[in-house]
């Protein structure tokens, strides 16, 4: 086996690129040599605690309860949770219609269903768990230029400011993100369905507290979720907003004012939450199904959104990342202490085979969710209905629906 100077490189340190990091180092009891490229600086190392500064436009993402137990095994569960919000109960529902399901925690014996965490506490916990506890090495602000691929291995040109240097590793991970350019230099095609929508996102300040519940509406727009998170540091109850419109609307709705945003989101939303009486920052991205033609190549893994952009309204996309990363990190660090090649190809196509289902059907998931309630027709909307109001009195069905997304039906979490 050819010296390297890594046993693994990965290219990109944000959430998933820092959640891979810290699995590998944990699953291989620090016996894995792993550095991580990120192209933003670094915060300056800090012996205090990560910094945590709430804010009204922060933006977060929905952890699921099997994402939960993957960073309580990573021991970095309990600092996580002294600023991140529980999810004890959802409610779905259509609206002008009669179907609904709500789910709660309690009934499946668990703490939450879930938990919503603002992205840069969630990256700050991470780089500091790295930074402080782990030999993992970071190049920032770096970036990974080209990836070769040679027999046993892969070297990569990295650019540090004016100065580019060649690394060498046994297996590069390609985390940086859904328009990957490192994926597209290695010729990895992506397969794309446009789903000619976009999502709006933004943080809403309410008059009624959320108490923890977690909101899926269905419109004749399209889906809007609102989610809860901390208070602002004025006290004001906040809940995260993803709301997707046809892509048609997509420069209407960015004319509006803050004031027809919110009596349009009050309209189609209701008052569950009483009025909505502020929205931060409003942020826009184009939707889209987006899966890597290829997942592996020897010595070359694609992870996180450059192997899979899911729709964000389900809330999936992450925390398939985060499976995908736990599953990868064990195989690797088995093959390390085999001492066996670990960018070998037999090994990276046992790391797809064991998520492949796992993959095909979040993906199915939260594709074909999206599309039955994005569907307007009378029928469907009838069937759609009754679906829902059945699953709200089917124990076992609901039982199974809430487990599948909270990632901890068999097979949608790595062993």
């Amino acid at each position: 086996m050819p010296h390297t100077d890594y046993d693994v490189v990965i290219a990109g340190g944000g959430m998933v690129g820092a959640s891979l990091a810290l699995c590998l180092d944990r699953f291989s009891c620090a016996g894995l040599r792993v550095l991580v490229v990120e192209n933003f600086p670094l915060p300056p190392l800090s012996d205090e605690k990560p910094a945590y500064r709430p804010s009204f436009d922060a933006r977060s993402t929905a952890l699921s309860f099997g994402s939960a137990q993957i960073y309580e095994e990573l021991a970095m569960w309990p600092l996580l949770t002294e600023h991140i919000c529980a999810i004890s109960q959802v409610h779905v529902s259509d609206r002008g219609h009669f179907g609904s399901v709500l789910m709660n925690a309690a009934s499946q014996g668990w703490p939450a269903l879930g938990y919503v965490v603002e992205n840069a506490w969630l990256g700050n916990v991470l780089l500091s768990q790295l930074r402080k506890n782990t030999k993992v090495e970071f190049l920032s602000p770096a970036s990974v230029e080209s990836v070769s691929v040679f027999q046993g291995y892969a070297s990569l040109s990295v650019r540090e400011g004016d100065a580019v240097k060649e690394v060498t590793t046994q297996l590069v991970a390609i985390a940086d993100g859904a328009d990957s350019g490192l994926r597209s230099q290695l010729g990895i095609g992506a397969s794309i369905d446009d789903y000619h929508q976009v999502a709006v996102i933004a943080n809403v300040a309410t008059e009624k507290h959320h108490d923890g519940c977690a909101f899926e509406r269905f419109t004749e727009r399209g889906p809007l979720a609102l989610l809860p998170l901390l208070a602002d540091e004025s006290g004001m109850s906040r809940s995260a907003l993803v709301w997707t419109f046809p892509e048609a609307m997509a420069d209407e709705v960015a004319a509006w004012s803050d004031e027809e945003f919110l009596a349009e989101l009050q309209r189609n939303f209701g008052y569950r939450l009483g009025r909505l009486r502020k929205v931060g920052q409003r942020g826009a991205f184009p939707l889209r199904l987006m899966q890597a033609e290829e997942q592996v190549r020897g010595q070359v893994a694609v992870l996180g959104n450059a192997a899979h952009s899911l729709h964000p309204v389900a809330g999936q996309g992450f925390n398939l990342a985060l499976r995908d990363v736990e599953c990868l990190s064990r195989l690797v660090a088995g093959a390390h202490r085999r001492g066996d090649n670990l960018g070998d190809l037999a090994l990276l196509q046992k790391y797809t085979s064991s998520q492949r289902g796992d993959q095909f059907v979040t993906t199915t998931f939260s594709d074909q969710l999206t599309g039955i309630f994005s569907n307007r027709k009378p029928v469907l909307s009838l069937l759609r209905n009754l679906g829902l109001s059945m699953l709200d009195i089917t124990p076992p069905a609901k039982s199974q629906f809430v487990a599948r997304a909270a990632g901890i039906l068999p097979g949608a979490a790595a062993e």
